[in-house]
């Protein structure tokens, strides 16, 4: 029996029953007295004795669902056979799959795209490698590369387990960006080997985006592969959460009236998203940030068997705060927590300066109930998608790499990153912007085109860049 999704309402139960034994009526009846709504049924086979049919049912969530399952199993002359919901059903086969730009009809379609043809093409490519990116899918692609190690909400689940997650970003980046993502899950966990297989792989794509690998191994893996590669690498887990928090930044001050640079921020959770954060604010002239993990304020006093921790601790809290979070938080207009359920208390709220500015972004729980923090804030923002002001990914990825890649960067810098967050802020206009609408939806179809045109600018005015747009445009608008 599959298990239920809670993303699903809806579940197909398929059922076996004696027509002796119970009629229809009466399994409909059952259900309908433990809450569930029938809006679908479908004949499999039936007989004279017996009868199989899948029944559509929806359900207020998976401990709904399992409920009616286990009333359907307590009747006489019933057997559930199998149940599934919309979730799994999307899941079968796969969610992606690869198809031909041109269709081969002929055998002169064959001899081109395949031999004899395809050899004068190799040997260009051979005899000049940049080529590639013009003949090959390599000007349009990005590897989406993970170990299963530190997928949201789920841990360690390891590589084949962590394949639907990988799939459902490349199906986001194709969708939102038309960049072609192809899901590599590795079966190990040794970063140098991760190093070596992801530079093996390399010449097919245009950009590298790092996926859940856990820290502290996830530092490691990407800055080797930055200083050794000429393509883009990205570990979107800790600059794609920076990148959208500093635009909700940007936003959220200007309805509290403060500037960024005197502004004091207390971190809670200091792993690979609440360094990149931290990284992005000092780039973004934040001053003051004190980062808090389980033995209190990180200082330069202290000496840690954690490495991170260390190099943390040398570029933050310029004061030399000591102490717990209950300590550090005092008068201060930011909090930012990419940590744990129920750290941040009303109390600590209470001790913040005017009109704080909280992002409690731990998923699946926030670090202080929304309902609960909303009376004592000016501006909240969470990882979900049912309160308001989500923080999310999916704003930054799908436009940072379809600029880096029409631009043919061979990185993607700070620079470019200030210019992502500026242009998701910048698409939230004055009229918009409130309290409870300080980012832009993730559907929101100028999100990516503004994205783009931020990163191509940026990169080229860092010196990243590698293929002129406004050159190529301009000659084009010239020779037409």
């Amino acid at each position: 029996m599959s298990q239920l999704s809670n993303a699903s309402t809806n579940i197909i139960i398929r059922l076996h029953f004696q027509k002796n034994l119970i009629t229809f009526s009466e399994i409909a009846k059952v259900i309908g007295e433990v809450g569930g709504d029938i809006i679908g049924i479908d004949v499999i086979s039936t007989s004279k004795t017996q009868t199989v049919r899948d029944i559509t049912i929806t359900v207020k969530n998976q401990k709904h669902g399992q409920n009616v399952m286990d009333v359907l199993g307590l009747l006489k002359g019933v057997k559930v056979i199998s149940v599934s919901d919309r979730t799994f059903l999307l899941h079968l086969g796969g969610k992606i799959e690869v198809t031909p730009k041109n269709p081969i009809k002929n055998r002169d379609d064959l001899s081109r795209v395949y031999t004899p043809g395809v050899a004068q093409v190799c040997r260009a490519i051979e005899e000049e490698p940049q080529k590639a990116h013009s003949l090959t899918i390599k000007r349009n692609t990005v590897a989406v590369v993970s170990d299963g190690t530190a997928v949201l909400g789920l841990g360690d689940i390891g590589p084949l387990a962590a394949m639907p997650v990988m799939e459902g970003k490349a199906m986001l980046f194709k969708q939102m960006a038309d960049v072609d993502a192809f899901p590599i899950c590795l079966d190990t966990k040794d970063p140098e080997e991760i190093i070596k297989i992801v530079k093996a792989i390399a010449p097919a794509f245009g950009g590298i985006n790092l996926e859940d690998i856990s820290s502290p191994r996830c530092f490691e893996i990407e800055e080797t592969l930055k200083s050794e590669l000429n393509i883009p690498v990205f570990h979107d887990d800790q600059h794609g959460t920076a990148v959208v928090l500093l635009a909700g930044l940007y936003n959220a001050l200007k309805l509290t009236g403060k500037n960024i640079e005197e502004i004091k921020v207390v971190l809670n959770g200091v792993g690979a998203a609440g360094t990149a954060c931290a990284k992005m604010l000092l780039a973004a002239g934040v001053r003051q940030i004190i980062g808090v993990d389980r033995i209190g304020a990180l200082n330069k006093n202290e000496s840690y068997e954690n490495q991170n921790w260390t190099a943390f601790s040398q570029m933050t809290n310029p004061d030399n705060l000591k102490g717990s979070l209950t300590d550090v938080i005092k008068g201060a207009d930011v909090f930012i927590g990419v940590s744990a359920p129920g750290v941040l208390t009303v109390e600590h709220l209470q001790s913040m300066a005017k009109d704080p500015i909280v992002f409690a972004l731990a998923n699946p729980d926030p670090e202080i109930d929304p309902e609960i923090a909303e009376p004592y804030v000016k501006v909240l923002a969470t990882g979900r998608s049912d309160y308001p002001n989500q923080i999310n990914n999916v704003l930054c990825f799908p436009g940072i790499f379809r600029g880096a890649l029409d631009c043919r960067a061979s990185e993607i810098n700070e620079q470019m990153k200030i210019a992502t967050a500026k242009a998701i802020a910048d698409v939230v206009s004055d009229d918009e912007l409130s309290e409870t609408y300080i980012v832009p939806s993730v559907f929101n179809q100028k999100v990516v085109e503004k994205v783009r045109k931020a990163v191509v600018k940026a990169a080229h005015e860092s010196g990243v860049a590698r293929k002129d747009l406004y050159k190529e445009e301009k000659s084009f608008q010239e020779n037409r």
